[in-house]
């Protein structure tokens, strides 16, 4: 049986939010430790921001000053509390963790990797880089700053959707008869409120040509307890299909916790997919990818897309070569079903579609 805690119950939680402030790193570690005893609000104003802090909390000491970089850390103790202490090469840290290489310039990696905003930008805070579907960018802030985050430098603040913006967003979609598919993005859509995104969701389904509604998220993996029975209810509607696409990259991060928002997801009818990005050092291994694709089908998940890095800028020491992928994704065929390989893609601009790389 799982015990449901309230921030009633703990008075660490109710002292630091009836004071108006995030609780102390030791506080927030005890508190993120109970499932239920910091709302997913009050887990995000906890979250650890800065190298020296991560590195603490799973019991490594700097090896220098920290680095300096043009992204910022953001990791919540949910996600935290799920690495293994005293390990500078644990999968989920080495996706968090800033690092001095990211200031170096390598040819080939660049700000706008996958061409959204020279040209693909249609209407205000609306993607349209492929037929029947518009991305629409809900929000730019994250639960967590993934260092190989393809819009780490996507200028959100010329993209960001309001709400007092949304009859021309909406008009662009309601006059595009061939839209039958609305992707909530960012950023992470999550990040809005409940009353934000069913307000949304709700004139998005006024349009009758839409048919499909797909979020795509990281916070059902790293922030869990943001799958609330409100959220849930947002998201669904009585006539668009909805699809949650999440986004875990190692079997390390999906506990028990992820298993529960799922559960509420699938409660609702809403189809939840994983996709991963193929990191070097993190999950390139068949053992990783098999691993993977295994306990997402446990908790109800279906592997989706392995994407290949897309070349951003900062993120070059994450980069696996094709070939490695290919072959990974040929012994991954010879050990599992079908229903749980992951196609391996990679998104050129230009391209109509997802490139799928034969394999």
């Amino acid at each position: 049986m799982t015990v449901i805690h309230t921030q009633e119950s703990n008075p660490q939680a109710a002292q630091a939010a009836e004071q108006g402030m995030a609780a102390s790193p030791a506080q927030a570690l005890r508190i993120a430790s109970v499932p239920g005893a910091m709302t997913w609000q009050e887990q995000l104003q906890n979250a650890i921001g800065d190298v020296p802090s991560l590195l603490a909390a799973v019991g490594l000491v700097p090896e220098g000053p920290a680095p300096i970089t043009d992204f910022p850390v953001r990791v919540p103790w949910a996600f935290v509390n799920r690495m293994r202490r005293g390990d500078w090469h644990d999968p989920l840290l080495l996706q968090v963790l800033a690092q001095s290489q990211e200031m170096t310039p390598v040819a080939g990696y660049g700000t706008d990797p996958v061409g959204e905003t020279q040209g693909a930008v249609a209407a205000q805070g609306i993607v349209h880089k492929y037929r029947g579907r518009v991305l629409l960018i809900v929000t730019g802030a994250c639960a967590v700053h993934c260092r190989y985050c393809f819009r780490r430098h996507f200028p959100y603040s010329e993209h960001q959707n309001a709400r007092s913006q949304w009859a021309d967003t909406l008009a662009y979609i309601r006059n595009d008869s061939t839209i039958t598919e609305v992707i909530l993005s960012g950023g992470d859509p999550l990040m809005a409120s409940d009353a934000h995104l069913a307000g949304l969701v709700d004139e998005i389904g006024t349009i009758a040509h839409v048919t499909r509604l797909r979020v795509h998220s990281r916070m059902p993996v790293v922030l869990p307890d943001r799958i609330t029975p409100s959220l849930v209810d947002a998201l669904s509607h009585f006539r668009m299909n909805t699809v949650m696409v999440i986004h875990a990259n190692h079997a390390n991060e999906l506990n028990e916790e992820v298993k529960h928002g799922i559960d509420r997801l699938r409660a609702a009818n809403i189809l939840s997919l994983n996709q991963a990005v193929l990191l070097a050092g993190i999950n390139d291994s068949t053992r990783a990818q098999s691993e993977l694709s295994e306990k997402l089908f446990a908790i109800g998940v279906l592997p989706y897309y392995l994407h290949l890095l897309d070349k951003v800028q900062g993120a070059a020491h994450f980069d696996v070569a094709q070939a490695r992928a290919v072959e990974i994704v040929r012994q991954l065929r010879a050990t599992l079903p079908g229903y749980l390989l992951p196609r391996l893609v990679r998104e050129i601009d230009g391209e109509a579609a997802k490139v799928s790389i034969d394999t």
